[in-house]
């Protein structure tokens, strides 16, 4: 099973990144996908999740309306929009994949190696 994120960069506050992760080695479909992430010295807390059937729930109070994810079954892949960054999303985000989406990160069983979103 291989999550590999991708996307990550440094941007100036406001500005956008698209986040892709792509799935390998499991019935993607069957599986719902979160976005998390981890800001330095701080845990990890969940973004955002999509089941399989493209419902998607936010978890971030400060997200709403600036992020969104989606989710490409064929392809296996799975997207976080990130519009009008703020530098307090400075940090690293994984992908997972867990059989039903939840914030807590226990729930889920396979993680990417995540990727860096700096934002100045």
């Amino acid at each position: 099973v291989q999550l590999v994120e991708s996307g990550g960069g440094s941007v100036q506050a406001g500005g956008s990144l698209r986040l892709s992760c792509t799935a390998s080695g499991y019935t993607y479909s069957s599986y719902c996908m979160g976005w998390f992430r981890q800001a330095p010295e701080k845990e990890v807390e969940g973004v955002a999740a999509i089941y399989s059937t493209g419902s998607s729930t936010y978890y971030l109070d400060s997200s709403k309306g600036r992020f969104s994810i989606s989710r490409d079954n064929a392809e296996n892949a799975v997207y976080l929009q990130m519009n009008d960054l703020r530098p307090d999303d400075t940090a690293t985000y994984y992908c997972a994949a867990g059989r039903s989406c939840s914030e807590d990160q226990e729930r889920y069983t396979y993680w990417g190696q995540g990727t860096q979103v700096t934002v100045s």
